[in-house]
């Protein structure tokens, strides 16, 4: 019976986590063909970010392909695609997203200010923001699970009473709270299909430094520029 493909990933995710953090490079490869729709990833990830209404940072794209009567539905998971060149840092007036050494962008919640520049900037619609809204609040009572603090970037964050991440953009940052303690993503462990490959690319022998070798591969709107880190198997 072959190794789920899981484990192999949880090896390479610890192997590269040995290294310093200046020389490994997160990445996430998508196979599109195995992707059922289910919205797993989406749920996992709004569970594990506790996410609040209007906030997602994995929604699940559908679209028809084909002419009739050979017609089909595709599906398109789309998270933040950690761009190389990402056009949400330039526009920030106040340095509050910027590009980690391992090749996440993340956002700084205490510098934000809520201007929404980078909502604008970024070509893949992958940041939204937080207007403070709960699921119960126009219930007797806001439920505790809303209540408890937000856990991102390796801080707890209380939105009670309008503290942040309230007004603030916010976006996948590949549930980096997990990969800091030898997790994957929850995206990843989450889908029914496999669909998800999580790993450092610089790491020759990860599994996605091998997909990437492809020619199924492409990546998204790469005439803007952006070099975005999250790939396709078509």
């Amino acid at each position: 019976m072959s190794e789920d493909i899981l484990n192999s990933m949880q090896r390479e995710l610890k192997r590269a986590l040995e290294k310093p953090v200046n020389e490994r490079h997160w990445i996430m490869v998508i196979d599109i063909k195995k992707c059922v729709g289910c919205q797993a990833c989406t749920i996992a990830c709004v569970s594990e970010n506790r996410l609040p209404p209007g906030v997602v940072y994995r929604p699940v794209l559908e679209e028809e392909i084909g002419k009739y009567p050979n017609v089909g539905r595709r599906f398109t998971p789309r998270p933040c695609m950690q761009c190389d060149a990402p056009p949400c840092v330039p526009v920030c007036p106040v340095n509050a997203t910027h590009k980690g050494e391992d090749g996440i962008v993340v956002i700084d919640y205490e510098r934000c200010i809520g201007c929404r520049y980078c909502v604008v900037a970024c070509p893949y619609s992958a940041r939204t923001s937080d207007f403070g809204e709960y699921y119960t609040s126009k219930t007797p009572t806001l439920q505790v699970y809303e209540q408890i603090p937000n856990f991102e970037y390796e801080k707890k964050w209380d939105r009670i009473n309008g503290k942040s991440p309230i007004g603030n953009a916010r976006k996948c940052h590949y549930c980096t709270h997990r990969l800091n303690e030898g997790m994957l993503p929850a995206c990843v462990t989450t889908c029914i299909s496999r669909v998800n490959y999580f790993g450092d690319r610089n790491d020759p022998q990860s599994t996605v430094s091998k997909l990437i070798a492809s020619p199924r591969i492409m990546r998204l709107k790469e005439e803007k520029g952006t070099d975005p880190q999250v790939y396709y198997l078509l």
